[in-house]
């Protein structure tokens, strides 16, 4: 196994001190003054972009950096300043630049898929720079093979739309308004696209302004020794509070894609050997990432590049994971995910060509189902050295959508990134249709039938989709769409064989699912990867999402939280009894629901328990494994 790092940047400090000598009623000021000034940029994004994904999804991110390139917000994940330093030197840049890429292969794994473009304005004070405001998001559509920049078969990253590697958009204050003029005649929605990036190149701009002042009124020795400050206290704090509570050892487990767009379904495995270093390990106290044993490189979309500057965004996209380590749920939501988790997480990639270390030009639109799944990988072998104290899993991020000509003839484009539930927890149930991408949404309906030939009838939970459990996973939505002109429908979807697993005796939760015309004459499933379905005015399009997994034994869950849970439509009467042991009396019809408790201690201790894995992946697996109903590493 070799550790590839294509192009490093040191991890280091502004200042002698690691800003100890930082005034510590400043670095509050400082690191409120952040907050704002990100959160002002996002506000101004949503307020102004064009886009129903940007305006109304809200799938796009800011972030601040300093000078080292460092992130120093901790409010939701962003790209990388990397490329942009790389390309252009720091000290040539002037005020009013505006620098853009999406390259995938040029953004040292800070961009994911070709529809995020990424723009980044440096910070000036004292004609110098001092730090970088950055913004991305997921636009409708920078070309390619299919509406949507999305192509869910492709087989090269030049089906999926423009690539443009790091440039100068503009110069000095001056747009370029050839470069500008070329991406929107790649887009199939050009309007859209030039709103969108005017939208968020004046956001960073006004972020930049913001920033400055900050420096101006404060210096900039004492602002960049509040920058050290608040990077050191995350580093502190996580090696007191998270490393602490995870045992000096090695473990190792793994989880997998179930298809890429181009091959038949199987296993595409992503796996995690993860070693918790001592404190007196010649490297220091860390978590070591491995990731050899990473299944080849996919024919399909939905490879990553994770390897790049030291795999620097991998850390800083997994590390929330481990604030589930965190002493109670009140503690876990204080804690920020910025640079300062760099120093304790160590990653060891294998050699180019798996699903982590992809060669050029292989496709990555669908990426998603790889760094998604190391989300729950993360949090699977975390569990395995924690004794399950880890949420079950979940996949709370997919794109559907449908297309074609409204009705009056003009080409339209809609796109949704619907939610999922997330796993149950040792402490609580998992949530319902919550999404990954923070402050995201589902488009509201009142917009979407404005806007397009179609009727939501239907928007709620899907019943019995989250995993039974001690505490049961959360639900996923269960969408319905009635056609009122020929269109197709599209999805980017991953777990619709292979469920979100559940932990500790829980099951797994019910998996992703698109039914069109059920219960019709031409009723049919559509593929999780689908280009261009076609569905015919008058057709109803059922979107089911996935639920989270279950945590612990459901059979010793408090009956009344199962009768509970089916007067609220979440469980099934049919499910209380077949998933839980719970024998219901009366009727929903009048209110008079309940349950028999004798019955129901009968009905649980007449059930055997065999020597089950630690994890339970659902039928799923024994259809994709070739019959195993476990993997070797399921078990502790």
């Amino acid at each position: 196994m070799s550790r590839r790092v294509p192009t490093r940047f040191p991890y280091g400090m502004l200042t002698d001190d690691a800003g100890a000598s930082a005034d510590p009623v400043l670095v509050e000021i400082v690191q409120g003054s952040l907050a704002s000034v990100e959160l002002e940029v996002e506000t101004a994004i949503g307020r102004t972009s064009r886009s129903p994904m940007i305006r109304d999804a809200h799938d796009f991110r800011a972030g601040i950096h300093d000078r080292l390139l460092r992130k120093l917000t901790g409010r939701s994940y962003s790209a990388l300043v990397h490329p942009v330093a790389r390309d252009f030197p720091i000290e040539e840049m002037r005020e009013g630049d505006v620098f853009f890429h999406n390259d995938v292969y040029r953004s040292e794994g800070g961009i994911g898929h070709l529809p995020d473009l990424c723009v980044t304005v440096p910070v000036f004070s004292g004609g110098r720079v001092v730090a970088f405001v950055q913004a991305f998001g997921h636009h409708d559509d920078i070309g390619g093979a299919v509406p949507g920049s999305m192509p869910s078969h492709a087989t090269s990253v030049f089906e999926e739309g423009l690539m443009v590697p790091p440039i100068r958009l503009w110069d000095a204050g001056v747009p370029n308004r050839a470069a500008l003029a070329i991406m929107t005649r790649n887009s199939r929605m050009p309007e859209s696209l030039a709103a969108d990036l005017d939208a968020e190149c004046s956001a960073c701009l006004m972020g930049a302004r913001r920033l400055g002042e900050l420096f101006e009124r404060y210096g900039v020795d004492a602002v960049e020794s509040c920058f050290d400050a608040i990077l050191d206290r995350t580093t502190t704090t996580y090696r007191r509070e998270i490393l602490s509570q995870v045992p000096v050892g090695s473990w190792t487990w793994e989880d997998y894609a179930e298809h890429d767009g181009v091959d038949e379904p199987r296993l595409h495995t992503q796996r995690i050997t993860l070693t918790r270093t001592a404190a007196d390990d010649p490297d220091g106290e860390r978590l070591v990432l491995d990731f050899d044993g990473t299944g080849p490189q996919a024919k399909g979309p939905i490879n990553h590049c994770g390897d790049y500057s030291d795999g620097v965004f991998l850390k800083k996209w997994l590390a929330p994971i481990l604030r589930n380590l965190a002493e109670s749920p009140e503690r876990m939501a204080e804690l920020d995910v910025n640079e300062g988790v760099v120093p304790l997480i160590e990653m060891r990639f294998p050699e180019p060509g798996t699903l982590l270390t992809p060669v050029f030009p292989a496709p990555t639109n669908a990426r998603t189902f790889v760094i998604l799944r190391l989300l729950g990988v993360l949090a699977g072998v975390v569990a395995k050295a924690v004794d399950g104290r880890m949420p079950a899993d979940q996949e709370t991020i997919r794109y559907t959508g449908v297309y074609g000509e409204d009705r009056d003839g003009r080409p339209y484009l809609m796109r949704e990134v619907l939610g999922g539930g997330s796993g149950g927890r040792y402490y609580a149930d998992g949530e319902d249709t919550i999404h990954v991408v923070p402050d995201s949404r589902n488009l509201p309906t009142e917009f979407t039938e404005a806007r397009f030939p179609f009727l939501v009838e239907s928007l709620g939970l899907a019943m019995d989709s989250g995993g039974a459990g001690e505490h049961r996973g959360g639900l996923g939505y269960e969408k319905h769409i009635r056609m009122l002109k020929d269109g197709h429908f599209m999805s980017i979807a991953d777990r619709s064989i292979l469920a979100c697993w559940g932990v500790r005796g829980g099951r797994a939760g019910r998996p992703f699912e698109v039914t069109i015309d059920p219960g019709g004459p031409h009723e049919r499933q559509v593929d999780a990867l689908a280009d261009d379905e076609p569905v015919r005015a008058g057709e109803v399009i059922r979107i089911r999402t996935t639920g989270g997994g279950g945590w612990g034994d459901p059979l010793v869950r408090d009956p009344a939280l199962v009768v509970r849970d089916v007067v609220w439509r979440k469980v099934s009467p049919e499910a209380a009894l077949a998933d839980y042991g719970v024998v219901l009396t009366g009727t929903l019809d009048d209110d008079s629901l309940g349950h028999d408790a004798g019955a129901t201690a009968a009905e649980r201790a007449g059930r055997t328990r065999g020597d089950e894995a630690f994890f339970d992946r659902g039928p799923g697996y024994e259809r994709l494994s070739g019959g195993a109903a476990s993997a070797e590493v399921d078990h502790l």
